[in-house]
């Protein structure tokens, strides 16, 4: 990766209150403790307006923090046409999320579209699970899911 190259990732589900905040602030994290926090820029979106403007989910937050990690600061916004152009790489956390990605993606950037659990190196799962409407080990697990895979998309864009 050139050192003046800016990456732009954009981790997205259906409301960006649950697993999209939360893989943006795994990633973010992650990104930073390796130093690479001025070439690649991280955000999250969701498919749906249902929440824009609030922030994540207060059980990901707080499963979040458990594990040192701050999602402080984050607001919902739906998915704008001009992420396709500009992000680098748009990682939805389900197919149902991906499904409507690709619809709504012009033809030029459908090859930035990815399932999140697609850099995961020993995972099994191919999808996130929304938490909402479960208990709080659902979202530790999301956390569990999240965190490998941004360790696997992180060497992936590094080996770019």
């Amino acid at each position: 990766m050139n050192d003046k190259t800016i990456v732009h990732v954009l981790f997205v589900c259906m409301g960006n209150i649950c697993r999209s905040p939360t893989a943006h602030g795994v990633f973010n994290q992650l990104v930073q403790r390796q130093g690479y926090n001025e070439v690649i820029e991280v955000n999250s979106a969701g498919t749906h307006a249902y929440h824009i403007g609030d922030p994540p989910d207060k059980r990901s937050q707080k499963a979040a923090e458990r594990r040192g990690i701050s999602l402080v600061g984050l607001k919902a916004r739906r998915i704008k046409p001009e992420d396709y152009q500009d992000c680098d790489y748009i990682l939805a956390m389900d197919k149902e999320n991906l499904r409507y990605l690709e619809s709504h993606c012009p033809d030029a950037h459908t090859h930035k579209l990815r399932l999140l659990l697609s850099y995961a190196e020993k995972l099994f799962d191919s999808e996130v699970p929304d938490p909402y409407y479960g208990g709080p080990q659902g979202f530790e697990h999301v956390l569990d899911l999240v965190e490998a895979s941004c360790e696997g998309l992180l060497k992936h864009i590094i080996k770019r």
